[in-house]
């Protein structure tokens, strides 16, 4: 199954060893040291080198451990082993502190090394024939976390006629089974034909095990690709360094193995990759790249409306679902939802999330559904479900069972950690994730007790659900009513908009117009595309909303807290004593929003234009309000043409309310 294109005409060298020790000399002498000093014997140490840094000190070596890895691993570990005792013995202070260890082994790093190319870096959907016995590398995410096990790594056996000894490897294609040679292998002077073996006692060398499943990013799949996956052999050190939802890149063989032995079931070969190195990648999920002018071109941006700071605001909101007319509310929410505020840590540790969660309560034909695609495209790391789940996980974590034991399969919301998870018909969902999904939306963790299998998942993700109202909306009726969702989860989002469909003639006439001009504005939208004063692009968007999650982390000023503060007296004083968006959450949801809302506009620090700002995203998500004379439909809210005259009256109508608070 070798294909001649990546088989070297020759041989390795014949002194690989040695010419691995001089690699390991010259440049891990540090690493080698550390590991001398460690007193437990028993454990298995890694070295990780750079397969560049061997490709430049010895490129014909380089080469044969890329194309024949399985041969070469093994005397690359013999050779760290041998480096040890050279080093022990040339260090001085070493003596009688430093030991070698037999459980050595090392690790290929291929990042920044020509093996970052496609053909040794293939999607795993793309994984062929042709990539069996080459070192390459996969990318994607963790779904399954198998236990932890012990496995047979090779036995002594001794052949009964001539008494000659010799190790047998256990075969991973046909389950680790041991195959004994079929005459004796010695290779004396006098040919033994003997075909009888004994084990030797205590001579079995044991591995800690693990198997786990990774499947690639649906974000670099194509539409109608269905995300392929792959299983991964972790051994020794390996094991236990990743978790379900972790992001990994790992460089191994790929190998294959018999599937199950079943009646009147075809046996086939399924394939596997051995990993060597696991990088995970959960703190490296940025991949937007911007470039310095466009840096430019957004304080450009700013700079011309610095006079009118709210028309610039709305310039970008405009770009976001374009092809749904008006909507500002919405529009502005899922702006804020995405950029998020400030985690913050208080001094007995506790984490309070910065991310912000988003709610979408409408009839159908509203434009939820528009909104959530579009956001998932708006972030570099996102999933898209329904509140039935996609797959048997559901939207948090479920125990599944694989191959006669327990395991963990993660959902929707374990897979988008660090990321967006939207999740369409959010009233749906399972009866497991709603009992979990409160503790993942808050606290960011779900925590797993399910068959023997006791663990904590991160979750650290933006929740954007839309639901249709159960039946015709009462607004007579509280929410939760009228969404069959509890209060509890219902609190635990930042922002909830409910949009009805009144039939206003009107609005029926303008939203038609805006539908038959579409096209004309799409063509135009792409002569400008680059212009930031026209409607914003899809990839400035992008870049805008990632840059100043990086830039900017905005601190509140004394006015805004006092607003803030204001605000949230108001609202406890005029709430009935069981109204769950009066908690403390509301209080951390108006600094999320405040914080959001200075990000969007291009500053570090949270000013009362911010707080205000928050305090009409919060009243909008409210049947009935305590400070805005009336809170209209979110449906028909739409961009006015002199945002800053509209924002000054708010302004001057919410300061004169919150002052008699205080007063």
């Amino acid at each position: 199954m070798k294909t001649s294109a990546i088989v070297p005409q020759e041989g390795p060298p014949a002194d690989v060893v040695q010419a691995f020790v001089r690699f390991l000399l010259s440049h891990h002498t540090s690493c080698i040291r550390s590991i001398l000093l460690f007193n437990d014997l028993t454990l298995h140490y890694p070295i990780v080198i750079d397969f560049a840094e061997l490709l430049e000190f010895d490129p014909p070596l380089a080469y044969h451990l890329f194309s024949h890895p399985t041969d070469l691993l093994p005397l690359f570990d013999q050779a760290a082993h041998i480096s040890q005792t050279i080093v022990l013995d040339g260090s001085e202070g070493l003596e009688g502190r430093g030991m070698p260890k037999e459980f050595v082994h090392v690790r290929i790093n291929v990042t920044g090394s020509p093996l970052e190319c496609p053909e040794t870096f293939p999607n795993i959907g793309r994984l062929r024939v042709k990539h069996r016995g080459i070192l390459l590398t996969v990318k994607g995410t963790v779904i399954r976390s198998g236990a932890v096990k012990m496995i047979e790594g090779e036995r002594v056996y001794e052949c009964r006629k001539c008494r000659h000894r010799f190790n047998v490897y256990p075969e991973l294609e046909i389950g680790n089974a041991l195959r004994l040679p079929i005459s004796c292998p010695s290779r004396n002077s006098k040919i033994c034909e003997g075909t009888s073996f004994q084990s030797i006692p205590d001579s079995i060398v044991c591995h800690d095990y693990q198997e786990i499943k990774i499947q690639e990013n649906t974000q670099v799949l194509g539409v109608g690709s269905i995300p392929r996956s792959i299983p991964i052999i972790l051994m020794d050190d390996l094991v236990d360094v990743v978790k379900a939802g972790d992001d990994v890149i790992i460089t191994g063989v790929l190998s294959a193995k018999w599937s199950a032995d079943l009646k009147d079931v075809r046996c086939d070969l399924d394939p596997l990759v051995i990993a060597n190195h696991v990088r995970r990648t959960n703190e490296l999920k940025s991949e937007i790249e911007i470039p310095d002018d466009v840096i430019k071109k957004f304080e450009q941006f700013w700079s011309d409306f610095k006079d009118t700071p709210l028309r610039g605001r709305n310039a970008i909101l405009q770009g976001i679902c374009p092809q749904v007319f008006g909507l500002f509310t919405v529009k502005l929410a899922v702006a804020l939802t995405l950029i998020g505020g400030v985690q913050h840590v208080d001094a007995s540790g506790t984490k309070i999330r910065g991310e912000s969660h988003l709610l979408l309560v409408g009839d159908p034909g509203t434009g939820k559904s528009q909104f959530l695609k579009f956001a998932a495209k708006l972030c570099n790391r996102s999933v898209i479900t329904t509140g039935l789940g996609s797959t048997s996980a559901g939207l948090t974590v479920t125990a599944v069972k694989d191959g006669g034991e327990w395991v963990l399969e993660a959902g929707a919301l374990v897979l988008a950690d660090g990321g967006l998870c939207c999740i369409d018909e959010f009233d749906s969902m399972r009866v497991h994730d709603r009992a979990t999904i409160h503790e993942a939306m808050e606290q960011q963790t779900v925590s797993v007790a399910k068959a023997g299998l006791v663990t904590t998942l991160s979750t650290r993700t933006i929740v954007l659900g839309a639901t249709n109202p159960k039946g015709q909306y009462d607004p007579d009726q509280s929410l939760s009513v009228n969404t069959t969702l509890s209060g509890p989860l219902l609190s635990r989002f930042d922002i909830v908009l409910v949009l009805l469909d009144k039939k206003n003639p009107e609005w029926d006439v303008v939203v038609s117009s805006h539908i038959l001009a579409e096209k004309g504005e799409e063509r135009n939208r792409r002569d400008n595309s680059e212009d930031l004063g026209s409607v914003w692009s899809l990839p400035m968007l992008r870049r805008y909303i990632h840059y100043v999650k990086q830039r900017f982390k905005p601190v509140l000023t004394k006015e805004s807290e006092r607003i803030i503060s204001s605000y949230y007296q108001l609202q406890r004083r005029s709430a009935t004593h069981n109204a769950a968006r009066t908690t403390v959450r509301m209080l951390e949801s108006l600094i999320r929003l405040a914080q959001a809302h200075a990000r969007l506009m291009f500053r570090n620090e949270v000013t009362r234009l911010d707080a205000i700002a928050a305090i009409l995203c919060i009243e909008s998500s409210m049947t009935t309000s305590a400070i805005v004379d009336s809170v209209g439909n979110a449906l028909h809210s739409n961009f006015t043409e002199n945002p800053d005259q509209e924002y000054a009256k708010q302004e001057q109508n919410i300061l004169e309310k919150l002052r008699a608070i205080n007063d």
